[in-house]
């Protein structure tokens, strides 16, 4: 057990140094901070929630970390946060700590589900073309939501018909991982967009 990315920097950053594969499920760029270093030309598999592309820093960590050749992929699906080293070592985090673990079952079982999860995926440029409206109007519409705007003031505010307006909030909450609007909002504010 690991506590705070300093730590595990510290602790782990020699098994990132000589690694040839690493594959790492986040919700956020932050939860890896410390292992967020361009990648290098060995095998690096990033997996992200879709909401770290409505975080402009989350957007532009996975941008240039697909342009420095990781292959980056956005999913809908739930995450448990872990990094694979090496099929190895796996990292999963926690609330600020980070548990390492070196038990083949565990590491194979977590590569498996990451193996899953990445052929249910969208690679990163195929989801911005298809979802890059949504992201670049879900500040505005995140402020919206969160004074309390009736649909039709916020449509017109946007310039949208109510129709496209109702429709660009369920693909932002579908982009949030939310099935209300309520929620939609917390999960804004544990990414930062609020």
């Amino acid at each position: 057990m690991l506590r705070g990315h300093r730590e595990l920097y510290e602790r782990t950053r020699h098994l990132f140094a000589r690694a040839r594969d690493i594959t790492c499920a986040a919700n956020d760029v932050r939860t890896w901070a410390s292992h967020n270093q361009p990648a290098s030309p060995l095998g690096m598999r990033k997996l992200y929630r879709p909401g770290v592309l409505l975080d402009p820093t989350g957007a532009q960590h996975a941008r240039f970390a697909a342009a420095t050749g990781a292959q980056i992929r956005i999913t809908n699906l739930e995450l448990t946060e872990a990094v694979v080293v090496d099929r190895r070592v796996a990292i999963l985090a926690g609330d600020g700590s980070f548990t390492v673990v070196w038990i083949p079952a565990v590491v194979t079982g977590m590569s498996a589900i990451f193996d899953a999860a990445w052929q249910e995926s969208t690679d990163l440029a195929d989801y911005e073309r298809d979802h890059g409206e949504v992201c670049s109007m879900a500040p505005r519409m995140l402020e919206l939501l969160g004074s309390g705007a009736a649909d039709g003031v916020a449509a017109r505010s946007m310039g949208l018909s109510l129709r496209t307006y109702r429709r660009r909030v369920t693909e932002l909450m579908t982009t949030l991982g939310a099935t209300s609007r309520f929620q939609a909002g917390a999960r804004a504010r544990e990414l930062g967009l609020l």
